[in-house]
């Protein structure tokens, strides 16, 4: 049975740190033609598409592309915008049946670089909150080099 509680099992945090100032990095996650750059978990995939209606109760969709063709699509909706130190979106898999994901991003000025906590709550179990890991460390990855 899947756990709906929130608890640290399902609960996801991970922190990075990009040289670049907390403005480019808040961007990335918010301009579309940047998330086409980086968001997809490797760069064996591409992001053919990215939409972003930034503002509270807007909706994003990204499609990510696998190397097998698939498409992987995550949608939402943001629920908070505190530019260029807070967002909080809602998170789920286009027709994927999967409940929606709380996702909390903190951007920390560290002078010539800033340090992004990501927060992944509500994850019906640990399988499902180990593989948005897995995602988001490749995803990273990938914004990391946007800024090199």
């Amino acid at each position: 049975m899947a756990n709906t509680n929130p608890t640290t099992e399902t609960t996801l945090q991970i922190k990075r740190t990009f040289t670049a100032s907390c403005e480019k990095v808040f961007s990335a996650w918010t301009q579309p033609e940047a998330l086409k750059k980086w968001c997809a978990p490797s760069d064996e995939f591409s992001v053919p598409a990215a939409e972003v209606d930034l503002r509270v109760g807007g909706k994003y969709r990204i499609a990510m592309k696998a190397p097998d063709g698939n498409l992987h699509v995550a949608i939402g909706t943001y629920r908070e915008i505190l530019s260029p130190r807070k967002l909080v979106f809602t998170w789920t898999w286009e027709g994927s049946g999967m409940p929606e994901t709380l996702v909390t991003l903190e951007f920390h000025d560290h002078g010539a670089s800033t340090e992004l906590v990501l927060t992944q709550e509500l994850f019906p179990n640990v399988e499902q909150r180990d593989k948005h890991n897995q995602g988001w460390m490749g995803c990273l990855g990938q914004l990391a080099k946007m800024f090199e």
